[in-house]
């Protein structure tokens, strides 16, 4: 069967830049699941994307779809003729819908029965016949979040559409696609090259468009040029790009001829914190700014431009003028801010509301300063550092500089701090606060911003929790989620062994009368411990796992990680498998047994020879195992454990545990008993799968 190439481009207008690599990468996805469906075979599918096209590139396509027998039933034989030998009506438009008469049927005996059956033979389309419907079938399913309407039409896409290219080796493939008819159009750069141009056949692409309409349409290949240029631009000055990833793919989308230019801008805005100056150079310029060796900020921007201009320098002083309003700004809100005290913003609070029922932002900080010293307490840090820490931690939302720059929320706290003398470990706590932003975020540095990123998140989850407010769905307005698992990660990760049940229960009771819901110590326990089985997944720690630990309900997060760890580490033993199914099976017992469970082993009821090495076994590792309980060496604790398997699969090979002398039969129950509960001191592994 001959293989052919097959090309669909759609030209829009400018595309969202944010969105332009998941559009293009879901239409490819979609486009082979199209045409997996539809039974035609390619070796792959390539996909392209700038700012006004999707693109996608089909090699070794097949000409046609394989032409298959299906095999269509009847009603069975005694159904399909009457007592003298006629069909019947059921078997008569049975034959008619597959084009035969009924003697012409085959018949297929199985064990259940005779039935009527006819086997069509299907021909296979020409995959020219089928591409328009596949190609409109895959962008009906792209996730466009906000569609649009343009002109009098009534056609509906992310971007107004203006032409469709179909073409499978140089044939056109005829299609009316989002309002357009396909042709051979491609549309250039919007000021170099030819601006409309026709291809002749689909190899063809995206060369002719380089060659002609001045577009790399080639995603990855704009993205590394342009990295690899901003590098070049930064060693030229003699410093290092902030390659920022999201940045660097959203100035892709941006151009579709991309011109990696340098900047410079005045040294006096260098007095202004980096943050600031950096934050205004990404987030509103889209800039790359760049830092000397020690990671000092330079006077210098790298931007892209989509035009390759005669005279660069007229878009370097453009730039360059852009941007000296917004660094202006900048030093004007931070001079204007070190006119005053971060801690003069306190009265302030009372006007910004945190929660409706839960109060105002200054109330939340005296909560934090309060919740802080406690935890400080516990992990060794110094308390009146973390309470001033607390105090402080959300002045800075009221200065100049965060109102307008948002994201430098904390890290404009610290640097006013230092202005103001603060020590060091409390200013580094107004910005370290947040820590964990996000997945795989840098958590906290000391032991003082430990405890005021810790104080804020409980405070959070137990107001909110407090209220009722839990998150349903994927609705959750105070990120609850993430401040749990950011709490979490700090806990573990910083060794700080801290008892969820304590916190929540002080963070309630700083709230003091405010809290409506009687169960939310409970329930943010139970909140936070959800949190671990997602977290260890993605560490690739089987659920099972975590389940068997969760069934103990350990509350204190790093003992919660060890048991993890532990468990996570026998199941790779040999043992493992057995001693759990044998924990499911005591479990089986046990739960049978009514009243309380017996917990004494008496040595003069031990008979058979099984049962007593069970029993010398398991006296032995209760003593030798109590102090690595204590000492939370679990792994250690189960790796013992595990010598367990031969005397267990023995007992129960050997011994009748329900025997009918009651005396013998509880000394046995307690046995079993003792046996369990030495695994329960982890978890419980007949949970394992």
């Amino acid at each position: 069967m001959a293989q052919h190439t097959f090309l669909v481009e759609i030209g829009t207008a400018e595309l969202p830049p944010k969105a332009l690599r998941s559009l293009a990468e879901a239409f490819a996805d979609n486009f082979k699941s199209e045409l997996t469906k539809a039974d035609l075979a390619f070796a792959g599918v390539e996909w392209f994307a700038s700012p006004r096209r999707l693109a996608l590139k089909v090699s070794e396509l097949a000409s046609d779809q394989p032409s298959k027998s299906v095999e269509k039933r009847g009603p069975a034989v005694a159904q399909a003729f009457d007592a003298d030998g006629k069909p019947t009506k059921a078997a008569e438009g049975w034959a008619r819908g597959n084009g035969i008469t009924v003697d012409q049927a085959e018949r297929l005996v199985t064990d259940k029965g005779e039935w009527l059956v006819h086997t069509a033979q299907i021909e296979g389309r020409p995959a020219k016949e089928l591409l328009g419907e596949l190609v409109s079938q895959a962008l009906a399913k792209l996730p466009i979040p906000k569609m649009m309407r343009w002109g009098d039409k009534t056609i509906q896409f992310v971007r107004p559409v203006f032409t469709v290219t179909l073409l499978l080796d140089g044939d056109l493939v005829p299609a009316h696609i989002l309002g357009i008819d396909s042709a051979r159009t491609l549309r250039g750069h919007r000021f170099m090259g030819e601006s409309e141009f026709t291809i002749d056949n689909a190899s063809q692409y995206p060369q002719i468009l380089l060659e002609k309409g001045m577009v790399m349409a080639d995603f990855m290949a704009r993205k590394a040029k342009i990295k690899a240029d901003v590098e070049a631009a930064a060693a030229a000055c003699g410093g290092v790009a902030d390659l920022d990833d999201d940045l660097l793919e959203e100035v892709t989308a941006l151009v579709e001829w991309p011109v990696v230019l340098t900047a410079n801008f005045e040294e006096k805005f260098l007095a202004v914190p980096a943050e600031a100056l950096v934050h205004t150079m990404k987030g509103d310029q889209k800039y790359f700014p760049v830092y000397d060796k020690s990671g000092k900020l330079l006077p210098k921007f790298i931007f892209v431009t989509n035009i390759e201009s005669k005279d660069p320098s007229q878009i370097i002083a453009g730039n360059e003028k852009v941007v000296r309003p917004r660094l202006s700004d900048a030093e004007f809100f931070f001079k204007t801010d070190l006119k005053q005290k971060l801690a003069d913003h306190l009265p302030r609070l009372e006007t910004v509301l945190f929660q409706q029922q839960l109060g105002t932002v200054r109330a939340k900080a005296a909560r934090i300063e309060a919740m802080a010293g406690f935890i400080a307490a516990k992990i060794g840090a110094d308390v009146a550092q973390a309470q001033r820490a607390g105090l402080l931690s959300k002045c800075d939302l009221l200065t100049n500089m965060v109102s307008e720059f948002t994201d430098t929320q904390g890290v404009m706290g610290m640097h006013y701090a230092r202005h103001d003398g603060e020590a060091e470990a409390v200013a580094l706590a107004l910005n370290e606060q947040y820590m964990p932003r996000f997945a795989g975020d840098a958590l906290p540095s000391g032991l003082v911003s430990c405890a005021v990123a810790l104080a804020d998140k409980f405070d959070t989850l137990a107001g909110i929790f407090g209220i009722g407010m839990l998150p349903k769905g994927d609705k959750d307005p105070f990120a609850l989620r993430r401040a749990a698992i950011g709490a979490l990660r700090i806990m573990t990760e910083k060794q700080l062994d801290l008892d969820l049940v304590e916190l929540v229960e002080e963070a309630v009771s700083v709230y003091g009368d405010k809290l409506t819901n009687k169960t939310v110590v409970s329930d943010v326990v139970d909140f936070m411990l959800g949190r671990f089985r997602a977290a260890y997944q993605d560490e690739g720690i089987g659920a099972d796992v975590v389940l068997a630990v969760l069934a103990r309900r350990p509350t204190r997060p790093l003992d919660f990680d060890r048991r993890v760890k532990a468990v996570s580490h026998f199941r790779t033993l040999d043992a493992a498998l057995a001693l759990a199914a044998a924990n499911k099976r005591v479990s089986n017992i046990l739960a049978k047994v009514e009243g309380e469970l017996p917990t004494t082993v008496k040595p003069e009821l031990l008979v058979d020879a099984a049962e007593k090495a069970l029993a010398t076994q398991v006296a032995e590792l209760q003593g030798e195992l109590a102090p690595l309980f204590a000492a939370g060496d679990y792994q250690t604790a189960l790796t013992r454990l595990a010598a367990l398997r031969e005397p267990v699969d023995t007992f129960f090979e050997e011994v009748m545990v329900m025997a009918d002398d009651e005396a013998l039969k509880a000394n046995r129950l307690a046995l079993l008993n003792n046996l369990r509960n030495l695994f329960l001191q982890v978890a419980d592994i007949s949970l394992l799968q």
